[in-house]
């Protein structure tokens, strides 16, 4: 089996590369984004939306494209395990899910993706036999129409600089940066180092 490019055993080493580990949502990904290209004629230039930030979008930037950097891959976290690819211009695309009713033959696919049991007690070796073995039977690909407008990159705004902390920010954040409107995650911030 391949995914993209790769074998099958390459693939879970470039995902450990890539990642920290072969995680299994990863390398599901991957089947589901070969599922989708497949579904794709060939010459679609296409952009890519996941509906959850666990895992599926590192499969998405591993074998495509599309980055959220490039802004090509947007993160719409619907709580799903699914994907799209879509015509960049139409919104024309193919959206790829899990599919619990396909799931009965594959206990440990189920019991991962259904949390069924603590990872701790999951047999990962198992795990990633069933999803070689599987491949795209536990899947499902449909039609579907992107909301362009919903999805268009905004323009970048004007730049400011935040008169509390002399950084750079948008200006559409307002009269100083969202960091010092309450909105950082940092409790204590030291001096310069440099």
């Amino acid at each position: 089996m391949h995914i993209g490019k790769y074998e099958f055993n390459e693939f879970m080493e470039v995902v450990r590369s890539f990642h920290g580990s072969p995680a299994p949502g990863i390398i599901i990904g991957g089947i589901m984004v070969d599922m989708a290209r497949d579904a794709l004629p060939p010459e679609t230039i296409f952009d890519a939306v996941v509906e959850t930030p666990k895992c599926l979008p590192d499969a998405v930037q591993l074998l495509t494209p599309c980055t959220v950097g490039n802004g090509w891959l947007k993160i719409v976290n619907l709580g799903r395990y699914a994907l799209t690819l879509y015509d960049k211009y139409t919104g024309e695309g193919i959206r790829v899910f899990i599919d619990p009713r396909k799931l009965a033959n594959w206990d440990e696919i189920q019991g991962w993706i259904l949390k069924l049991k603590p990872k701790k007690d999951q047999d990962f070796d198992r795990l990633i036999s069933q999803i070689k073995t599987a491949g795209r039977e536990f899947l499902t690909a449909r039609p579907i129409q992107v909301n362009l407008e919903q999805l268009t990159r905004k323009r970048m705004s004007d730049i400011n600089v935040c008169p509390i902390c002399n950084e750079p920010y948008p200006s559409d954040d307002g009269a100083a940066c969202r960091g010092c409107h309450g909105d950082s995650p940092y409790v204590v911030e030291g001096g310069d180092l440099t």
